[in-house]
């Protein structure tokens, strides 16, 4: 007897992916639903060979024109040679070695300053007011101004103050006009997630006794960094591909690797392979932000629904 017969409602499938319903405590699916799942493998199916035999057309079609190229010979041994490239890549895995280095303190800093200037500019204290305008006044200017050119400015005019305690290597200079930045960027993505916990949890806590600091820490941060996850390691990711950058002040990194090494042959294979090295670090961050993106996004809100499926 199929459950809607007996007056009881039935377990439900949970499944995500929308496969065949088990048979659980004597319940099976009505022919409908067999129907439906059965309707959805076929779809996936066909999907799957569509995708597949699209992908080969379009690749089948690169590789013509590529190849057929008049230039397509000269292009090979200049951007594509494995003899430049094997002996090209221990120094540009060793100026990757500086670029992940300035990737992890730059991300660490740049978090921590950001959750600063985030929790300063939302404050309501009076007193705070001069610290609010600074706050503002940073993230404007910082994300109004390229990169680069605050990396030209940091890096040509620190130095030129003669300061004996500050450091003058690129790779600090790279880092700290990184930190700046990305400082304005990240102070925004904290600011959205506080503004977006609803004021009554403020109020739930301040009835409970908690001071305002202790609000701030235990219940409003939380539930802010929580909702901005997702963002917060986008632009992580991005911070990665950047710290690339710290090569136009001296740094060798390992974009400064690849230069160095094709400057002397006049190859540009040693590009290629700085450029696969940075997508091995940056391809599998990406993967991870958009899996949990995923997860938080309209797919975790269908997994608490009872029997939601797979809606497409």
């Amino acid at each position: 007897m199929s459950g809607g017969a007996s007056g009881v409602t039935p377990p439900e499938d949970s499944r995500p992916d929308g496969g065949a319903h088990p048979v659980r405590a004597g319940w099976t699916p009505s022919p409908l639903a067999v129907a439906r799942d059965s309707y959805r493998r076929a779809r996936r199916r066909r999907a799957a060979w569509v995708s597949t035999l699209s992908t080969v057309v379009v690749v089948a079609v690169l590789y013509v024109v590529v190849t057929t190229a008049p230039g397509w010979e000269r292009t090979r041994d200049a951007f594509f040679s494995p003899e430049s490239a094997w002996d090209s890549l221990p120094a540009i895995a060793e100026g990757l070695w500086l670029n992940l280095r300035v990737w992890v303190v730059a991300s660490v800093v740049g978090m921590v300053l950001g959750m600063t200037l985030a929790v300063i500019r939302t404050s309501r204290i009076p007193a705070l007011f001069p610290l609010r305008a600074f706050a503002v006044a940073y993230v404007d200017v910082f994300r109004g101004v390229p990169l680069l050119l605050v990396l030209l400015l940091v890096g040509f005019g620190l130095p030129a103050l003669r300061l004996e305690w500050l450091p003058t290597s690129g790779a600090f200079l790279g880092a700290l006009a990184i930190i700046l930045t990305y400082t304005a960027y990240l102070a925004e993505v904290f600011r959205a997630g506080i503004e977006s916990v609803h004021p009554s949890q403020v109020s739930a806590a301040r009835s409970l006794g908690l001071t305002r600091a202790q609000t701030t820490r235990k219940v409003v941060l939380p539930q802010a960094v929580r909702h901005v996850t997702a963002p917060l390691a986008s632009n992580l990711v991005s911070l990665q591909k950047d710290s690339g950058l710290i090569s136009i002040l001296g740094a060798v990194d390992a974009i400064r690797a690849a230069q160095i090494a094709a400057s002397g042959s006049y190859n540009f294979t040693p590009y290629v392979v700085a450029g696969v090295l940075f997508l091995l670090v940056s391809i599998p961050l990406t993967r991870v932000v958009d899996v949990y993106s995923a997860r938080q996004g309209w797919r975790g809100s269908l997994a608490t629904v009872s029997g939601a499926g797979a809606i497409r």
